[in-house]
């Protein structure tokens, strides 16, 4: 985790702060990022039901950068808004569905079902993660923490991808998901007692 903390500081450095710069001479919404992003990863998705792994791989790191200069976008603009936080929720859950479903879809043509399985634990997991959070904040909880948030499910994807080892990226990311869910729930309970004493 702080490993990864320090490569997105060092990556908003190199690359999103001048990204942001241009997008804020242009006058670019940071919801049109948002949006711009998800129609990417669709793209990606597409390219992974193709089978070009390393197209898709690519693109989805494309994605990635417009993924993380939304929101450093808006912060800049001063343009934070409740709808452009739930837009961001939103667009993150179909760019994974259309990812795990593209990549689901490929296993699908060429018989391979266990890796259609694992594809859709990957997702229902994933889900479920993000499900956790988002509940948890309605209960007036802090639920970010966990072994397999979203940056790190997306690296995996991403590396998979790029290395055509996509059964085994889709395995792990159904795997730590799947403990991080258990992990959510744990701390769910442990923080509510808390609150309630």
């Amino acid at each position: 985790m702080l490993n990864l903390e320090h490569a997105r500081r060092s990556i908003g450095k190199r690359v999103i702060s001048p990204l942001v710069a241009m997008l804020l001479r242009l006058h670019v919404p940071p919801d049109a990022v948002t949006v711009t992003g998800t129609l990417v990863t669709f793209v990606a998705g597409w390219l992974a039901f193709q089978g070009q792994f390393l197209w898709a791989g690519i693109t989805l790191l494309v994605a990635g950068v417009a993924d993380m200069a939304d929101g450093a976008l808006a912060r800049a603009a001063s343009r934070c808004s409740r709808f452009g936080a739930v837009l961001d929720s939103t667009c993150d859950r179909m760019s994974e569905a259309a990812l795990l479903m593209g990549v689901s879809l490929w296993f699908v043509v060429t018989g391979d079902f266990a890796g259609v399985a694992v594809s859709y634990a990957a997702l229902v997991s994933s889900f479920l993660v993000s499900y956790l959070r988002a509940r948890g904040e309605g209960l007036g909880l802090d639920v970010r923490a966990g072994l397999c948030t979203r940056p790190e499910r997306v690296i995996v994807l991403a590396i998979g991808l790029l290395t055509g080892l996509v059964f085994i990226a889709v395995s792990v990311i159904a795997l730590c998901a799947s403990v991080t869910v258990v992990q959510r729930l744990v701390h769910i309970q442990q923080t509510g007692k808390e609150t309630k004493d």
